[in-house]
């Protein structure tokens, strides 16, 4: 798996984790790929500083500052309003295909069909084989809970 920190054409930075430098490519051709703050599908690599180690395999996680807040409740509320305009935006756009999401990827992706995305349910362990034979898969955020 490779990570990939992105911009949109907007210059919204996030980041993103690919089977392989082809599967990026392939899906930003096919604009399968879209910004989570605007949803722009133009979206290039950003420069980024590889991840090695100080010694050895060793890696010294930075603890986060305990005097700020990891979100305001701005951003979280920010952040619960674009997962519910995620799932408007897939639930509008795409065909639900319920359980069968694996088995429709699959056959989708080998007939070259990029007509209407699919969405639906799939274990983690059909996720990560859908991504392992290079079909490219993104998790919706759950919908938030009012009470979180």
């Amino acid at each position: 798996m490779i990570r990939y920190d992105l911009i949109c054409a907007h210059g919204h930075g996030f980041d993103a984790w690919f089977s392989s430098s082809d599967s990026f490519e392939e899906q930003v051709k096919k604009g399968l790929i879209a910004c989570p703050v605007c949803g722009d599908a133009r979206i290039e690599k950003q420069l980024m500083r590889p991840a090695i180690p100080a010694r050895g395999n060793a890696r010294e996680d930075k603890p986060q500052a305990a005097d700020k807040p990891a979100l305001s409740k701005g951003d979280a509320a920010m952040m619960r309003q674009m997962a519910r305009e995620m799932h408007a935006l897939v639930r509008e756009r795409a065909e639900y295909v319920g359980d069968r999401f694996a088995t429709e990827a699959r056959k989708r992706h080998k007939a070259g069909r990029t007509d209407k995305p699919i969405w639906g349910e799939a274990s983690p362990k059909e996720a990560g084989e859908l991504t392992k034979e290079g079909i490219g898969i993104m998790p919706l955020p759950p919908l938030p809970d009012e009470k979180n």
